[in-house]
């Protein structure tokens, strides 16, 4: 298997390219047979774009043999999450209504991506509008399945990715984070995920292409990559980051900051807000604390991270009174049984009115500098993507308590989007047999050090992936049938 072409390290892969070593078409053929293998037993990428990847390969080997330098990413084949558009495909975001919503253009990311030499290979999936829930089910795709284990979900809403770039259909993947989106399934599938500072990465995030969201869409959702290494995830970084005119809030802030003096202070908090983390998660924290203290890192254990409860409540509090207008047109286009993951938050969080949405945008801010005074004496903070091991599909929308047992657990991914930091998931190892994974917290614009301190974690404690599926084709094609 670690013989084949996509198996190989996204920079790898683009250095063999830019070499001549290899041609981009024979790249992209050799993700094509592996989409082909695994696909039908995972269900990760939707959209297939075969022929347009053979054309853009075929493009790239052209300009290499006229003697042209080719960019960071050539040849590198990624996923694109359903609800990203990519030019001349639909942007579906896993609902039939949206079916036949062909893209004008490509989103800012994809564009950046295809800048530097890389090639969209397919859209990949999501949970229904990125709204069903964290389990990756769509209404048009139906499930996707984790590589590890069928009976656990690959998580979301960035879980085409996750699973695609974990069983090597795709070098990179290209999710988005509004409060674990990448990081949960990156941990879940044993890869790495960032979530950028909100301003790092430019995005369109207009509604069907036509209206702008709120301040909270604006604020919370951040475009984020996924690879196998944490050298991969740096090569996104480096290219998505920048300016663009489709979006005034990207920052021209520089990729890498000045050096810290001193050994790097990094706090451990492996249970936020003390409601409990299964041993196997605190396990993962303990042994990345290891790593890092190996690495010359200043590792210290601090009581809990800033004003935990307050944020996710204003977190929750905005988002609802936000999203309640649209509610009654959205929840029609989730198909059966989609709309229970927002109806339950709905009905157990009210919209606020007017004068109570400006205290809590103050609030907001606020919570905003607790951190930003929080990292300025610790620069880096390391605690757990998920307080569970992965979860059985669906948990989160079969009842009130799954609901809560799953919003309790991601926890330290919502207080952080909420804050607007970037974070790194990377693996740990398995427990279990699954996956097991931390994320590194940084300061705002600081991705470089949270991507340092990943890689210090990497070095020491291995590289999961890619893997071949475990026996799932079985329990797939149960799934199917049960929802005909």
């Amino acid at each position: 298997m670690h013989d084949a072409l996509w198996a190989m390290t996204a920079a790898d892969q683009a250095e063999a390219v830019r070499r001549g070593e290899m041609s981009a078409r024979d790249l992209i053929d050799s993700h094509l047979d592996r989409i082909a293998e695994v696909n039908p037993q995972v269900n990760a990428v939707t959209q297939l774009m075969a022929e347009q990847a053979r054309e853009a390969a075929a493009e790239l080997d052209r300009r290499r043999a006229a003697g042209e330098v080719l960019g960071p990413l050539a040849g590198v084949p990624f996923t694109v999450k359903e609800s990203t558009p990519v030019e001349g495909v639909p942007t579906t975001l896993g609902t039939p209504r949206f079916r036949d919503l062909v893209a004008a253009a490509d989103a800012p990311p994809v564009a950046r991506l295809r800048a530097a030499g890389a090639i969209p290979i397919g859209h990949s999936n999501v949970p229904t509008l990125i709204l069903a829930g964290m389990h990756t089910r769509s209404e048009l795709f139906g499930d996707t399945v984790n590589p590890w284990d069928p009976s656990r979900t690959p998580g979301g809403s960035s879980g085409g990715d996750g699973v695609a770039v974990a069983t090597g259909m795709a070098a990179l993947g290209l999710g988005n984070d509004s409060g674990g989106s990448v990081r949960i399934p990156a941990s879940f599938c044993g890869v790495t995920g960032l979530k950028p500072t909100t301003g790092r990465f430019p995005a369109d995030h207009r509604v069907l292409g036509r209206d702008d969201p709120g301040p909270a869409s604006q604020m919370l959702v951040t475009d984020g990559p996924l690879a196998r290494t944490v050298a991969d995830l740096r090569l996104a970084f480096e290219v998505l980051a920048g300016t663009d005119p489709r979006d005034p809030r990207a920052v021209p802030a520089p990729l890498y900051g000045e050096p810290l003096p001193g050994p790097v202070k990094v706090a451990v908090v492996a249970d936020p807000g003390g409601r409990g983390v299964h041993p196997a998660v605190r396990g993962a924290v303990t042994a990345a604390a290891g790593a890092l203290r190996d690495a010359g890192y200043d590792v210290r254990e601090v009581a809990d991270v800033p004003r935990l409860a307050e944020a996710l409540e204003a977190y929750g509090r905005i988002t609802v009174t936000e999203f309640a207008p649209a509610w009654p047109v959205v929840r029609t286009l989730l198909g059966e049984g989609g709309d229970r993951y927002i109806q339950m938050a709905m009905d157990k969080t009210p919209p606020a009115d007017a004068a109570e949405l400006m205290r809590l945008m103050g609030t907001w801010l606020g919570i905003r500098r607790s951190w930003a005074e929080f990292l300025d004496e610790y620069p880096l903070l390391l605690g757990p993507v998920f307080t569970e091991p992965p979860v059985e599909p669906g948990l989160e929308s079969r009842d009130e308590a799954g609901r809560e047992r799953v919003a309790d657990a991601m926890r330290l991914c919502a207080v952080t989007s909420f804050a607007g930091v970037p974070a790194v998931a990377v693996p740990t190892g398995l427990s279990d047999g699954l996956p097991c994974g931390v994320q590194i917290i940084g300061r705002a614009f600081r991705e470089d050090l949270c991507l340092a301190a990943a890689e210090a974690v990497e070095e020491r404690l291995g590289v999961l992936t890619p893997v071949d599926p475990r026996q799932v084709g079985a329990f797939l094609q149960e799934g199917r049938a049960a929802r005909k």
